[in-house]
């Protein structure tokens, strides 16, 4: 019977290692693919006052996942930001960096509804992305469509500032 229980301890111990080890993993992966994509929001404007004043406890940072492809011609990088409008946001190139930034704002059902979860991130945010190419700012182009924001930004010799309108 002891050496039964003692089987079933190293079994259990041997479980415990590999789930730390896949958890491990997960986060490590996490964190290097999530690179740039973890933004900081600032409080935005609701209903006329700060999100802040209005007693609302939101997350301060969120994912803004992007990819960043290339192509012969073109830097095309796709944003993920579902719940911006697109007059609320603004895209910005400076030499072979492109700056996103807008406001999320936040809309409730109801002044007397409660949330028992609050993981969305709401407020004014900026991202940059690092494009590694310079970019013809005056040829680029943004479409937004089902909350991804795709930027086609046609490659060049020399550098130009921008701000390119969203379609």
């Amino acid at each position: 019977m002891l050496d039964s229980i003692k089987q079933a301890s190293k079994n259990i111990g041997r479980e415990l290692n590999r789930a730390w080890e896949n958890l491990s993993d997960g986060w490590r992966e996490l964190l290097s693919r999530s690179n740039n994509s973890l933004t900081h929001f600032e409080p935005g404007m609701m209903d006329g006052q700060l999100e802040d004043e209005a007693n609302l406890n939101f997350p301060r940072w969120g994912l803004i996942a992007s990819e960043v492809e290339e192509t012969a011609s073109d830097i095309i990088v796709r944003i993920e930001i579902p719940g911006v409008e697109k007059q609320d946001c603004t895209i910005r190139v400076e030499g072979s960096t492109l700056i996103i930034s807008g406001e999320k704002r936040f809309a409730r059902e109801s002044a007397e509804s409660h949330y028992h979860a609050m993981e969305r991130a709401y407020g004014v945010f900026e991202r940059r992305i690092a494009l590694l190419r310079h970019v013809d700012a005056e040829k680029a182009t943004a479409n937004a469509i089902n909350g991804v924001l795709l930027i086609r930004l046609p490659k060049a010799a020399t550098d130009t500032v921008r701000d390119i309108p969203i379609n």
